[in-house]
């Protein structure tokens, strides 16, 4: 959950600031259009690491209440795409923030295997959210004992 209302939730979420700092491996998230961001971003996955540059887009939005992000990149050791819907909920005190979505990899970063690849982004995924809510609790926007769900 976090600590403010569905309208700022919300806009924290959209925020290109934040949205780069809360994304696991991300180096740089730059405005390229309305709604969509160039990323660079490094990912490591067993013994395989590499550079992936990319766009982060903002779809589907439906203001105070939920929007899709979607994440693409390629790189030498393959490609990723990443598609979620992120749906806020207002509860007492807050704001829950509840995630649906897929990650899709290709080229020699999936040749590690599916298993660890499903395992792997669940783990990015719970990441964003845990960079998410020490972010916003940093810059004074969530309590310290906010946390946010997936």
């Amino acid at each position: 959950m976090l600590a403010v209302p569905q309208e700022r939730a919300y806009a924290l979420l959209q925020d290109p600031v934040v949205l780069g700092k809360s994304m696991p491996g991300c180096d740089a998230l730059e405005q390229i259009g309305e709604a969509q961001y160039h990323m660079k971003m490094k990912m490591v996955l067993a013994s395989i690491s590499g550079l992936f540059d990319g766009t982060v887009r903002i779809a589907d939005q439906n203001p105070t209440t939920s929007f899709r992000l979607i994440v693409e990149g390629t790189g030498k050791i393959g490609f990723m795409k990443g598609d979620g819907l992120l749906t806020l909920v207002p509860v007492e005190g807050g704001t829950n923030v509840q995630y649906e979505g897929s990650v899709e990899v290709g080229g020699t970063i999936a040749a590690v295997g599916q298993r660890l690849l499903d395992t792997t982004s669940k783990m990015l995924i719970k990441r964003f959210f845990d960079k998410l809510s020490v972010e916003l609790a940093a810059s004074g926007n969530v309590t310290q004992s906010g946390t946010i769900t997936a």
